[in-house]
């Protein structure tokens, strides 16, 4: 682990044409804090004061490329409606000298009906418990106006002032769906074979990086290490996907894994409290709700947490790619930041951490090696974000019932 004196973290880095002013990004994790499909001050002043708390760069999470890409009313959908807002966003955090950076994307089998206004779609057709919905597989013809959308998404950010994009290929998502076998059946020329699987996702960053590159953008891919299940996609197979993600002009990849709708916890490790979760269900999910509070932790498959969760993996596309890498997962503290940079990562991106003290990064920087975020990964704010505003369980005391502190001292 390097000295104090020594370690990079604190010095610039030039990410494609934006240059940082460290090597901490706030990561995409879902803020749940929008209204109606678009930015709200509380969106503002939680991505302001992260910036104001020393970030290199805040990411505004998951926001939809179309209508029928959104999965939450609490999502943005970037359209040009809201640019003025989201200007309003990203003048504020320049303002505190951090870069902004969108996350782009479409959930694919994971929308509904009710949000994305269409009957939802996805690589193949089937069902989809975690809506639940049924979905209908796409079409050749839709593809190509879908990576359209994905390429009109980084002229919005552009003009509503954004120095990158981060394109969402992971996590059961729809570039997702249709790279992993787990959620692509298509017997055409976007299914079976890896190379038929990676179309789709190509169509899109091409758009994605000529948009960017017109613009000046940096552009960033999250991508799956591993599915985090025997039917999904796995190391040896995710190497080869981040080959093609280099060979398409990304200026750096965000190594994370997992599948929400099928492996949820392995994006974010930890023990969910499912009966907190139940309890910010709203009434209209009911059925949910009381399959949740009774059996919720039964379903989620449970991963114990343990800083830097996904490092070994991470270390063997380190050593395949010559790519700038983006660690993300379970960074909690300065001596694991540091043990990352030490393995040769460009960058680190944060979350939880964040959501606990948005001023974290200030705190390192003025501390030393030992400083470490008060979140204690009791999950509370995961609980909580599909249907209210993420927020740490330590600075909401008094909106947590005596039940809920019981399930939560449980998991600490």
């Amino acid at each position: 682990m390097s000295r104090i004196e020594d370690s990079i973290l604190f010095t610039p880095y030039k990410l494609g044409p934006v240059t940082l002013r460290n090597r901490v990004i706030r990561s995409a994790a879902f803020e749940s804090m929008g209204k109606d499909f678009g930015p709200t001050e509380d969106l503002k002043n939680y991505h302001v004061s992260v910036a104001r708390g020393g970030v290199g760069m805040t990411t505004l999470a998951y926001a939809a490329v179309n209508r029928g890409g959104i999965s939450f009313n609490s999502q943005l959908w970037l359209r040009d409606e809201i640019v003025p807002a989201l200007k309003d966003i990203t003048d504020a955090i320049h303002a505190e000298g951090a870069a902004a950076s969108i996350q782009i994307g479409h959930c694919g089998n994971m929308t509904h009906w009710s949000t994305a206004g269409c009957f939802p779609v996805g690589a193949s057709t089937g069902f989809n418990l975690y809506s639940p919905t049924f979905v209908r597989g796409l079409r050749i013809r839709e593809l190509s106006q879908i990576a359209a959308d994905f390429g009109k998404a980084v002229e919005t950010a552009h003009d509503a002032g954004f120095d990158a994009v981060e394109v969402h290929a992971g996590h059961g998502y729809l570039i997702s769906q249709f790279l992993s076998p787990y959620t692509n059946h298509r017997h055409d020329e976007f299914g079976g074979s890896l190379e038929n699987r990676m179309r789709f996702m190509n169509l899109c960053l091409d758009q994605v990086r000529e948009k960017a590159s017109r613009y000046n953008m940096a552009m960033l891919v999250k991508h799956n290490m591993e599915d985090g299940f025997k039917s999904g996609i796995q190391v040896p197979e995710s190497i080869e996907i981040a080959k093609e993600i280099a060979s398409r002009g990304a200026d750096a990849i965000v190594l994370s894994s997992g599948f929400v709708s099928k492996a949820p916890m392995a994006v974010m490790r930890g023990r969910i409290p499912a009966k907190t979760m139940a309890h910010y269900m709203s009434i209209k999910e009911l059925p949910q709700k009381i399959v949740v509070s009774l059996f919720g932790d039964k379903m989620i498959k449970q991963y114990d947490f343990e800083e830097c969760y996904f490092l070994e993996n991470a270390k063997k596309f380190r050593a395949a790619l010559d790519i700038p890498l983006v660690y993300v997962g379970g960074l909690v503290s300065r001596e694991g930041i540091e043990r990352v940079l030490d393995e040769g990562f460009e960058l680190v991106q944060m979350a939880r951490a964040l959501v606990n003290d948005p001023g974290f990064v200030n705190k390192m920087r003025d501390g030393d090696i030992s400083t470490r975020s008060g979140c204690d990964h009791r999950d509370y704010c995961i609980a909580r974000m599909y249907s209210d505003k993420m927020i740490c369980c330590h600075n909401c005391p008094e909106e947590i019932t005596p039940r809920m502190w019981k399930e939560l001292n449980s998991i600490k």
